[in-house]
């Protein structure tokens, strides 16, 4: 899996080890997991980019050698920005930072793309039957104030039908999980108090989701074999 050292990605990282599952995570930042990696078997960390295609195939390439075809790939990585895509400020107007556009897609799309290519290749070539879990948001449907964000998981939403019918006949399953509002250090960086107040009330069950009800639904559409193509909410009621 990509991103597992914080927030949704630590979640899922503990679950499935209690699960018995053995975990690759593949990121640059390790710092969310050392204390994991003393006490716990079945854990394996890998350095690269994901946003960067010549390090993802390189990365899988030892990936591959060493440990065969993948059964699960987690794509988790991803970074929120927001920043609308005009803004009015005291000199005039500032138009949407183009780096930051290319930042968001290449980590929060791009990285989709290239993990699930080649692990999807490991797959087939192995004629092995396995699963692609997408991590999306419920931004996907357009979130004012998140063009580069949304567009990323309206993409991720996209390839995740694309690749159910692609796929599907090789043994190979792909969904989207799509959480709303989480109860995470970059939801409560990237929100301010009121507005965090005002995106709660608008939730039917009153709060905000914690990581491991995530972590939980990720499981359950990675042990049922029937589900594929899907984007499962896990919103509270949200986009109800």
């Amino acid at each position: 899996m990509t991103g597992g050292g914080r927030g949704l990605g630590r979640a899922i990282v503990e679950q499935l080890l209690t699960k018995g599952v053995t975990v690759s995570v593949v990121e640059l930042d390790f710092d969310g997991l050392d204390d994991l990696r003393p006490n716990r078997d079945g854990l394996t960390l890998l350095e690269c980019d994901v946003s960067d295609a010549e390090q993802v195939a390189a990365t899988l390439e030892r990936y591959h050698g060493e440990f065969g075809a993948a059964d699960i790939l987690i794509n988790n990585a991803g970074i929120l920005h927001s920043a609308p895509l005009v803004k009015i400020t005291p000199s005039g107007t500032e138009r949407h930072d183009l780096d930051d556009w290319r930042r968001v897609l290449a980590t929060d799309l791009n990285s989709v793309f290239y993990m699930s290519a080649w692990v999807a290749e490991g797959m087939i070539a192995r004629r092995a039957r396995g699963v692609i879990v997408n991590i999306s948001s419920t931004a996907a449907a357009g979130n004012a104030g998140q063009s580069a964000y949304s567009a990323a998981k309206a993409g991720v939403n996209a390839l995740t039908a694309v690749w159910a019918k692609e796929l599907g006949p090789h043994g190979i399953r792909v969904v989207a999980i799509a959480p709303g509002f989480i109860d995470t250090e970059s939801t409560a960086a990237s929100m301010a108090e009121a507005t965090l107040k005002r995106t709660i009330r608008k939730v039917p069950l009153g709060r905000l989701g914690r990581p491991e009800e995530v972590a939980a639904a990720v499981l359950c559409v990675v042990e049922n074999d029937y589900v594929s193509g899907a984007v499962v909410a896990v919103d509270g009621g949200l986009v109800i």
